[in-house]
């Protein structure tokens, strides 16, 4: 397993350093908001605290078990499929802000590598950190500036449309295009794949939009759903945990 991941590494290694500086600006951004609306708040507790690293390795964990299960959709090609590694993510960046759903996407990531690999070309999981990234961190960004049961509803609705948008125009614009690149085969295949699914596919404008733009929608709400349903019973015992 180590050495095929190594040699995905090496055979790869401009795509993993871009993915590298996609994580890196990613994190920035969750930390320089994070640390900017608790000066507002007047919030002195380090971002980066015991309580925190303790339940952000629960809950990467628990996404990277939840990443494994995947659920194929009738209307996208096999390598598009649904799962709730989000959930444990936005539960996460709730409770302990952004730089923590980011934590968790990331450290996931890495997990799945490690048991894994990849069958992607990291192709896949660079998509699946990215679209993550894009729903927790507007949704925790929205709750963190104001913690009550609106902001958290406003914010997984915001970051459902954040997470459509980004998933579907990073897809067209940048994966897709890659992912023929590194497996050396025409974008056409790819979006034969999908036109044998549905015939309304016929270039990559119509792939995403009816096959990507779906599967994000469906992934957005029903991490909100459940989270908005669970974390108010959570809340009291990660903070219980966090002391």
């Amino acid at each position: 397993m180590f050495n095929g991941l190594g040699s995905a590494l090496a055979e790869n290694v401009i795509f993993v350093v871009e993915f590298l500086l996609i994580i890196v600006a990613l994190f920035i951004v969750a930390y320089l908001v994070e640390i900017n609306v608790r000066k507002k708040d007047g919030n002195n507790e380090k971002i980066l605290s015991t309580r925190m690293i303790t339940v952000v390795g629960m809950f990467s964990a628990i996404a990277t078990v939840l990443m494994l299960f995947e659920i194929p959709l009738p209307f996208a090609p096999s390598f598009y499929k649904l799962d709730f590694s989000e959930l444990p993510a936005l539960i996460g960046a709730f409770a302990f802000g952004p730089v923590a759903g980011v934590l968790i996407e990331f450290i996931k990531i890495v997990l799945k590598l490690l048991i894994k690999g990849t069958s992607t070309a990291f192709v896949g999981e660079l998509a699946n950190f990215v679209v993550g990234c894009s729903f927790i961190l507007p949704a925790s960004i929205i709750y963190e500036i104001k913690k009550n049961k609106k902001s958290a509803l406003v914010g997984c609705v915001v970051g459902t449309v954040i997470l459509t948008f980004v998933g579907t125009s990073f897809n067209a614009v940048y994966l897709l295009p890659k992912f023929a690149e590194l497996f050396g085969m025409p974008l056409d295949v790819i979006i034969g794949m999908g036109t044998e699914i549905n015939p309304n596919i016929t270039n990559i404008s119509s792939f995403v939009i009816f096959a990507v733009a779906p599967l994000n929608i469906i992934k957005g709400v029903l991490n909100s759903v459940v989270t908005i349903l669970i974390y108010k019973k959570l809340s009291p015992i990660l903070k219980k945990t966090s002391k």
